[in-house]
This record gives structure tokens, sequence and C-alpha cells, in this order.
């Protein structure tokens, strides 16, 4: 340290190095120490201080700090400090941070680097530590491919919340929506599930022949764009019309328990809930005169049976009871028990119902639909959905609805599927993430427009978990909350109504930066 003292009395300009080494990739900055301005930069493979080895972890750290630094300027570098994924600076013998230690050592040593000894942090604290001024206190939260909140106080993590990894937690991640995005896929392979596009463009992404894909060779989407509803798919709608989140959807009523979510035209008691007033609504549009009190749709060409009053239509010809609906893709649909809907996409009848006096596809316990609380059925779809009444309406036809996907095409699809699955590490998942993204907003597919609107909450769950003050700032990093990023404008609704504003940060490089040189300022 003596030398380079020296050399600073003597006009030459000390240097610093800032890392943020995170669990995809890591990126070295080379900054002046009087005011931290950039003048190099460098990057390698993964950094998570838990999960590379330790011989990987130190090549990657000298691949990136050899790139950022040249040769020349090494010896003028007079402080280091580095944020890395699985470590923190709250206690010294933490095991990501003994290992970050060792490895950054190793790679400076190897460099021909002295510098002191680094300064050791969590990615998080370093990414905190990027926003305008360095703050010292506050709330941090990535989500990229992985996802986890933290409250720093001093510089340092006092309260971590998930960031479990990928087993365990990282709940609103890249990992996360590309695993929902995979059991949406089989879901609807298997028939526990809604019809979406997912199925499709996940599918294409893991290499699943196109012959097995729904609609065969010919019925797919060519080069695995994912296509846009169409007028005739959502009622009213048009040809560039995209669908909102489910809280900003005009017209969308509060949920009512036991009632079916259906999107298109007006709906009340005894109305369909595609069609106009009293009219009942066939697979291939034929409108039917359905007397509006019975509230009932004919759909495949079956025709209604007795109707109690309350009670829905029926397809394919089976039979209806009180407060029940059958809707049926072709003929041999049966109606399910009272108050719940069965959807049978070929002949024989195939069970979707959450629970009773709910429609579709509940996750979790209890009845709860795609969009909303407990009871409704949710995936109301395009502009105008709404809301209607117990015992009748039906939900409009999904993409795929229609989709010619034989039970022998589902099952040569699970096979090819899941073994593409798993030949991977778990962690790739993330890179499913864009198609849902993609899915949600150029098709307007409401089971991708759910996953992302839950990864949302889950990440609203992860910073209410800190118990945040009104008005704290929340620090935020990671593909996912960019200020394109597919979760901003979502996490940034609710974090309002929390009285709380979101900062976004490109990554931690500038707060390691601005770490190192508060080191060296203490040192010197």
């Amino acid at each position: 340290m003596g030398n380079k003292l020296n050399q600073e009395r003597q006009g030459v300009t000390s240097l610093v190095i800032g890392i943020d080494a995170g669990g995809t990739r890591t990126r070295a900055v080379l900054a002046t120490a009087d005011d931290g301005r950039p003048v190099g930069e460098g990057a390698a493979g993964p950094g998570n201080a838990l999960t590379v080895p330790l011989p990987q972890l130190t090549e990657h750290l000298a691949e990136a700090i050899g790139r950022a630094v040249p040769e020349p300027v090494r010896d003028r570098v007079v402080a280091v400090a580095g944020g890395f994924a699985g470590a923190t600076d709250a206690a010294a013998d933490e095991p990501g941070r003994r290992n970050a230690l060792a490895a950054l050592t190793a790679a400076l040593r190897r460099l021909g680097i002295d510098a002191g000894p680094p300064v050791i942090g969590s990615d998080i604290e370093a990414a905190f530590a990027s926003a305008p001024g360095a703050p010292a206190d506050g709330l941090a939260l990535v989500a990229g491919t992985g996802a986890v909140a933290m409250r720093i106080t001093g510089r340092r993590g006092t309260v971590t919340v998930d960031g479990d990894g990928w087993l365990l937690g990282d709940d609103g991640s890249g990992f996360w929506i590309g695993r929902a995005a995979v059991r949406a896929a089989l879901r609807m392979a298997d028939g526990r599930g809604a019809p979406t596009v997912l199925a499709e463009a996940v599918g294409r992404e893991l290499g699943v022949p196109a012959d097995v894909l729904p609609g065969g060779a010919s019925g797919g989407v060519a080069g695995g764009a994912v296509r846009r509803l169409s007028p005739e798919v959502v009622p009213g709608a048009t040809a560039d019309a995209t669908v909102a989140p489910r809280e900003q959807r005009p017209g969308a009523a509060p949920p009512v328990p036991g009632v079916t979510a259906a999107g298109g035209g007006p709906a009340g008691s005894g109305q369909a809930g595609v069609a106009g007033p009293g009219e009942g609504v066939s697979r291939d549009g034929r409108h039917g005169a359905v007397p509006s009190e019975t509230g009932s749709s004919a759909a495949g060409g079956g025709s209604a049976g007795p109707v109690q009053p309350g009670g829905g239509g029926v397809a394919g010809g089976g039979p209806v009871g009180p407060a029940q609906t059958g809707v049926a893709g072709r003929p041999g649909g049966e109606s399910a028990g009272p108050g719940r809907t069965r959807v049978a996409e070929g002949p024989g009848p195939t069970g979707m119902a959450g629970g009773p006096g709910a429609t579709g596809m509940a996750e979790g316990p209890g009845p709860t639909g795609m969009a909303g609380g407990p009871g409704a059925t949710g995936m109301a779809g395009g502009p105008g959905g709404r809301v209607v009444p117990p015992g009748v309406g039906r939900r409009s036809p999904l993409p795929h609805d229609h989709t010619p996907w034989s039970r022998a095409h589902r099952e040569a699809y699970r096979r090819h599927l899941l073994p593409a699955v798993m030949a991977e590490a778990p962690i790739r998942l993330a890179r499913l993430a864009p198609v849902v993204v993609a899915a949600a907003r150029d098709a307007g597919d409401p089971v991708a427009l759910a996953i992302l609107d839950e990864a949302a909450d889950q990440l609203t769950e992860s910073v209410k978990a800190l118990e945040p003050g009104q008005g704290e700032r929340v620090v935020a990093t990671g593909g996912l909350l960019g200020p394109d990023g597919p979760l901003t404008g979502r996490l940034e609704a609710r974090l309002r109504a929390l009285g709380l504003t979101l900062d976004w940060v490109p990554d931690g490089c500038r707060g390691a930066v601005a770490l190192a040189r508060l080191a060296h300022g203490g040192r010197t």
C-alpha cells in the first residue's frame, strides 16, 4: 500500500475494482478512485459463491478482472470490492463469504494485483449501493434468474427474505416463471389445465417435434411465434387488441362465489356469457335460439336438456340438473355435479372443475379461479369480460381451444417434453420466462397473464415480509424489473398501494465500485 500512496502523491491516478458476481455472470468494472468514473470492464461466467465450485469461481473472477484491468495499470489498483450471489458481509464465517473471499484473493494474486484485503458482500448489498448517493439503509429487491429481498442497515444485509434457490424458493423469479410455464403446458396436455399457447411455445423452445404440438405440424405457429388472439377468439376485440392485466380490465366486477367468468359480450341472469342477451353460441359460431331465462348455451351441436332456474346449458347431449353447466368440445361431454362445470375436449368427459361452486383450474386450497377470489372462475379473457351470476354463462374460447390435439399426440408431447426439461440444470428453466412474456403480450394468453400476475404477487409478499415503513425506497435490479421489465409495472402498482416507491439500478457494479472507494477512503 505504501507504493500506491507514493503514486497518488506523484499525481498518478489510483484505481478501484468493483465486481458484481451473480447467478448468471460475473462482471468487473475498473474505475478511478477519486470520482468512480469507469475506465474498463470485463465479464465471465457465473459467480454464485455457494453453487459454483471454488476452482471455477476463481477462474471466472480472474477472467472478468483480467479483461477489465490491463496489465500495465494493475499496480495502480488500491481497493477491490465484490458483491456475490450466495454471500453476505453480515458474518465472517458465513460459507458464501468464505468461498468468495478465497476465490477473489486467489484471482487477484494470479493477476498480480495487490490492493489489500478485498471487501466482500452480497450482490444485493452491492446493488443497493448502486442507487444514487450510495445509500446506507433501505430495502433491496433482486428479480432475475433468482429472487431475493433484503433490508440493508449500515450497508449490510440484516434481514433476508427468500433467495432460497430453485428447489426451495426464488418465488417470482425468472426460474419460477419458466417452471410455471412448463407446468401449465403439462397440465393442458394431461387435461387438468386450461388451453394455453404456452403448450406450443414451450414445446418449440424445448425441441418437442412439431407434429405432436397442439395443432400438429400444419396447425402450429410457424417459426415459434406466439399468435395474437383474433377478433373471432375474443368477441369485440380488434386484431391489434391486447388484454390488460386482470386488475386493469374494463368492466371487471368483484369476484362472486360460485360464478363463472366469461369474456366477451354482456352477461346477466339467464344470458350466455359469450353471446348477447338470450343467445347461446355453438362452437362453430352459430347462434341458437335459447330462451334467456334458461341461461343455457348449446355448444358443439349438443342440445339442451331440461333446465332448472339458474341452471346452465349442456353441450354434446349431456344431461342437465340444477345449477349445472356442461360445456363440451365434441359429442359425448357430460355435465358435472351441482354448481360445477366440466369441460370435455374429446369423446367422454374430462373434468377440470376446481370444486363446488367453482369452474376451472384451481391450484391451491379452496376453489380459486384464474381471475380472482374463492369460488370465482378466472380466465375472463378479452375486453368486456365480466363476472356473471351463479349458474349461468360460459367462458370465452381460449387460444388452441379449437386446435386439434388428440390424446395420442398429448401423450407423445409429454414423453418428449419431460426428458428435455430433466436434461438441463433446473435453473435453466429461467430461459422460458421470455416465452411467457411473449404469450402474455402478443397473444393475451390468460394463463401467461396469470403467471406474471402471480410472480408480481410473490415479489410483493417478499417486500412486505421486510416490514417496510411508509415511504421507504425499494432499490430493485434484475432483468424482470428493468425499465422495460415484464414485472415492473405490476410490481410498481402493488408497492404504490403499500406507500413504497421502486428505484431501478442496472446491476451491482456501480455499488461495488462505491464500496471499494469507501474502503480506500477508510484506509487512507
